[in-house]
């Protein structure tokens, strides 16, 4: 991506999130609002084509897990999707993580696998990109995107594959890496594939994002369409008292249960040398923070609630792939400031090349999800989806109609 398309996709980020002032800013505002009317429209049509069955959905024949939202990122479903693995993976499940792999690049040469029953090459037009079959991480990050990279690296034993196709995925890691659950990241507005249960992910700091729908606001469908889930889970939750948005989630949605989770730092990691340090290495130390995620404020916000004072926040856009360039200037800003450490996130690390000259320690916040409420809510799902696995037979795999919930 070039520089002035990275200016320009940042700059788009600002005017959606009302960071961006001035008549051009305003202007743009106004036609994009003209142009979510369209989505808005684009999008109920489609959802209304598939509940008809003019649409087909794909049944794999074993248990989808969909994980997702109704927001443009930033509601911490990463994490949650890790959550779910880890558990189910220890439950002796053959858990997949099935994602499109935003922002990630196609192989240059694809990889190559034998199918497991004849032992025959696979053809690159069939192939999924596996990021991990359950041994490690096995793409760079720029093939695999950041976040199933991240999943790769910290779920042994779950595979992690990427197609925008995910149907062909599925298949995959069904045929190929016997998979007896698939977990698919991001997958509200995933419909090719039936759901078996639909998980659905409310920010309790931001929970319908700007408001208004793409590409004016963040919105990825209107907060009606929270009918289709069967589970809400409430994140990043500051306090227990969240009845008010409860009693608003329930104009959308009267039957899904509800838990309630913080999205808490756990501890600090070298990005170089993996060494570990407790949050406490952070109080009244002159910090530097850089991140390119969806709603920076939330990690600048966590990491002043630890004590660190922070001296600057370079912020780019969500995904953002940082060139070395980037991070020798920021490194540069970081010395003159006496920047003590250098602070990002888990997520943004995975792509962070060396510094030519480094300078300044470069550690990420660890996070994890901690339930708060909804503790029996949680073991209803573990024990819904810990039955005795069943490992289909490829026929069974057909087209099936959406059904309302």
């Amino acid at each position: 991506m070039s520089e002035g398309l990275k200016e320009f996709e940042q700059w788009g980020e600002d005017v959606i999130f009302g960071r961006a002032k001035g008549l051009r800013a305003s202007l743009m505002r106004l036609l994009l609002r003209a142009l979510s009317w369209i989505f808005r429209s684009l999008v109920s049509l489609r959802l209304y084509l598939f509940k008809r069955g003019w649409k087909k959905q794909v049944h794999l024949g074993t248990m989808v897990i969909s994980i997702g939202n109704i927001t443009m990122g930033g509601t911490g479903k990463t994490p949650v999707v890790e959550l779910f693995a880890r558990t189910l993976r220890d439950k002796n499940r053959k858990v997949s993580i099935l994602s499109r792999g935003y922002k990630s690049k196609p192989l240059d040469t694809p990889q190559k696998w034998h199918y497991k029953q004849t032992n025959k090459l696979i053809p690159a037009k069939d192939m999924p990109k596996v990021v991990s079959s359950g041994l490690g991480v096995q793409l760079d990050v720029k093939y695999a995107g950041d976040e199933p990279f991240m999943l790769a690296k910290n779920l042994n034993g779950v595979s992690v594959v990427v197609d925008k196709d995910r149907v062909k995925g599925g298949k995959f890691a069904i045929q190929e890496l016997d998979a007896d659950i698939l977990l698919l990241d991001d997958g509200m507005q995933f419909l090719k594939i039936a759901h078996s249960i639909d998980v659905v992910l409310v920010d309790s700091n931001s929970p319908f994002g700007t408001g208004a729908m793409m590409p004016r606001g963040t919105l990825r469908e209107p907060p009606r369409n929270l009918c289709r889930a069967d589970y809400i889970f409430i994140t990043k939750c500051k306090t227990h008292n969240n009845h008010k948005l409860i009693k608003k989630i329930r104009k959308y949605n009267k039957v899904a249960e509800i838990i309630e989770c913080t999205h808490g730092p756990v501890h600090l990691e070298n990005v170089f040398t993996g060494e570990i340090k407790p949050l406490s290495f952070l109080k009244h130390k002159f910090i530097a923070a850089i991140s390119g995620i969806a709603v920076p404020e939330s990690f600048e916000e966590k990491l002043t609630d630890l004590g660190a004072k922070v001296l600057f926040h370079r912020t780019f856009s969500d995904h953002y792939s940082f060139t070395q360039d980037d991070i020798d200037r920021f490194m540069s800003r970081c010395m003159r400031r006496d920047a003590e450490i250098i602070v990002t996130t888990e997520k943004d690390a995975v792509r962070f090349p060396k510094p030519t000259e480094q300078d300044v320690d470069i550690y990420f916040l660890r996070i994890e999800v901690d339930i708060l409420k909804g503790s029996d809510v949680w073991d209803k799902i573990v024990s819904r989806t810990c039955g005795t696995p069943t490992h289909p037979d490829p026929l069974l795999i057909n087209d099936k109609h959406l059904h309302d919930n």
